[in-house]
């Protein structure tokens, strides 16, 4: 080396000092693609949006999914003027709205509740469009006594499909919750696709429940979704009895780019609980790659 150029790089030793601080200030994301988020239920019901976002981009966070009825107070009776609001608290952040999550259901046999739920959903849909959320949650919610199968599932599916046409028109997906008592099945998820024609806008969010591991494994019930998966709902990572790597090398081999939410109990430490769980999670996906 020269000694002009020798100079020339130990000047510069000074300045890349002092933007270092700057750049660890967050933590690397999780990983390339894969996007690691929360669901306020339960661990951060209580946070309203400005405690939110600043605990979750120090938990090194990329988004949250911001279920119905929580402190965030991010519900369809906001104003327009709150909406805009919202949206810009988090366009001025590193976190993103991953979703809203809802209530709705569309299993009641009563024609006008079901309507009633469907109507509600497309309200949803507007508040994902107006404050930047790319989806809404949905859920089955199980088969009502002396009405069959296939007359639940159907009018399932047939609302989802048109809870889809609205929500693509407005530029936001909807997201089917693996959820209920005998609807979590992965078999009665995928005749309630079949049934509202696999709709684009209707995608499937994975719930890491227990009844994933019925029906021929944890591999067969993954496989029947795979292609409509939209995000994940992830329990404590610490529950042995679910097959986590298993579903860390399945979304790695599908090149998922989508959100992980970790969906656990609230804690009297749960910052401290948040990044453990991320922890844990970059550990599980270092380990499948």
């Amino acid at each position: 080396m020269h000694r002009r150029d020798f100079l020339t790089s130990l000047a510069a030793v000074p300045a890349l000092a002092a933007i270092q601080p700057e750049q660890s200030a967050r933590p690397a994301p999780t990983r390339r693609g894969l996007k690691l988020g929360t669901v306020t239920y339960n661990i951060a019901k209580d946070w309203d949006l400005p405690t939110l976002i600043k605990n979750l981009t120090e938990a090194g966070f990329d988004a949250v999914e911001l279920r119905t009825t929580h402190k965030h107070g991010v519900e369809i009776s906001l104003s327009p003027a709150a909406r805009a609001e919202v949206r810009k608290r988090f366009e001025d952040s590193s976190v993103r709205i991953g979703g809203l999550g809802t209530t709705c259901e569309y299993h009641s046999p009563d024609p006008a509740i079901l309507r009633k739920n469907i109507d509600e959903t497309r309200e949803w849909v507007t508040l994902a469009h107006d404050v930047g959320s790319p989806s809404v949650k949905v859920r089955p919610n199980g088969i009502p006594k002396n009405v069959s199968e296939e007359q639940t599932l159907e009018p399932i599916g047939k609302a989802l499909r048109e809870c889809g046409a609205f929500a693509r028109d407005h530029g936001v997906a909807i997201q089917l919750e693996v959820h209920g008592e005998t609807t979590s099945r992965l078999p009665r998820i995928r005749k309630i696709l079949d049934y509202g024609g696999n709709h684009p806008a209707v995608r499937v969010c994975w719930n890491s429940n227990q009844t994933d591991l019925l029906d021929g494994g944890f591999e067969a019930t993954f496989r029947l979704v795979r292609d409509q998966i939209g995000q994940v709902h992830m329990r404590d990572l610490f529950v042995e009895e679910y097959p986590w790597r298993r579903l860390f090398s399945a979304l790695t081999d599908m090149k998922f780019a989508g959100y992980c939410f970790a969906e656990i109990p609230e804690s009297a430490d749960p910052l401290r609980v948040l990044k453990y769980f991320r922890g844990l999670c970059r550990a599980y996906l270092n380990s499948c790659c």
